[in-house]
């Protein structure tokens, strides 16, 4: 089966460099074909901000509450986004790169071609999110929560997934073969259809109560 594709962030040859804090004074606030480097911006409050074909570097937005962000077309590299409010975002051919992504809150919010690679997203919050073609790459996803949540070829690739919630959702169709984890929380039924390796297999085997053994055991 040919693995889905997921399509990277459009942007031009050429973008501008601006100051963050510009978009402060405007009634609509809205970044496009541009970069933003090193901005101070924590605990801001903007809701609806608008941001096509922008890359965001180097830059501190913890604790900004930023519900129903439109992004399109937009790249975040080593930024750190913990405890950023996302809820209810729209996120099209965004990437994160080496981001820090601790107890951040994309709840309800609508992921589509989406990447994070080599994220630290302990915590995050996903419930009730709709995710397609997202790919989570090496990045920790301990303590996670995408209860109630949706997924369209999502992929998770050599993450650490411990401590994470599936519940009331599917997981069919979803590989965590390369991924990690000591425990999960889901339901058997979401189980259904998910690709896990033989090692994990027989740790879920141990939570439907089977005691596994190996031949000759007694």
């Amino acid at each position: 089966m040919k693995k889905a594709k997921i399509d990277a962030p459009k942007l031009p040859r050429d973008l501008d460099s601006v100051d963050f804090r510009a978009i402060y004074d405007e009634d609509e606030p809205e970044l496009s074909a541009c970069t933003v480097t090193g901005a101070q911006a924590s605990d801001i409050e903007i809701e609806k901000i608008i941001c096509s074909k922008v890359v965001v570097k180097n830059s501190s937005f913890t604790h900004a509450r930023l519900e129903r962000a439109d992004l399109m077309d937009v790249v975040f590299e080593n930024c750190d986004l913990s405890n950023v409010l996302f809820h209810k975002g729209i996120f099209h051919r965004v990437a994160f790169k080496d981001c820090k992504l601790t107890g951040a809150d994309f709840s309800e919010a609508h992921l589509s071609h989406v990447t994070f690679e080599q994220c630290v997203a302990p915590l995050s919050d996903f419930v009730d999110a709709q995710l397609k073609h997202t790919a989570f790459r090496e990045s920790s996803l301990k303590g996670a929560n995408f209860w109630g949540s949706a997924f369209q070829h999502v992929f998770f690739e050599k993450s650490d997934l411990d401590d994470v919630q599936f519940k009331q959702m599917s997981l069919k169709g979803i590989d965590i073969r390369t991924c990690t984890f000591d425990q999960l929380h889901v339901e058997l039924e979401s189980l259904e259809g998910c690709v896990v390796s033989p090692e994990q297999a027989i740790g879920f085997a141990k939570l439907m109560g089977l005691n596994v053994k190996e031949q000759g055991q007694s």
